[in-house]
């Protein structure tokens, strides 16, 4: 499983890869996390507004820092 949280690298972005790794720990589940900061990919995604979460190159959320138990629920 491949996880993507795109954002500029503000303050949510940072804690929505931290609830990410909480979410995957808790669920016993092994992905790679990689952090999008470049605007024209974080664009090429048709999102409008950051933080983004994408798995395996769909969409999932964004506009929001996504609780744990939310992403929980998008990777069950």
């Amino acid at each position: 499983m491949k996880i993507e949280v795109l954002g500029p690298g503000c303050l949510r972005c940072q804690n929505l890869e931290e609830n990410v790794r909480q979410a995957l720990k808790e669920l016993g589940l092994d992905a790679k996390i990689e952090k999008v900061t470049d605007m024209s990919r974080i664009m090429g995604y048709g999102i409008i507004s950051t933080p983004g979460l994408v798995v395996d190159g769909k969409v999932v959320g964004y506009g929001k820092l996504f609780s744990v138990e939310e992403i929980k629920r998008m990777l069950s």
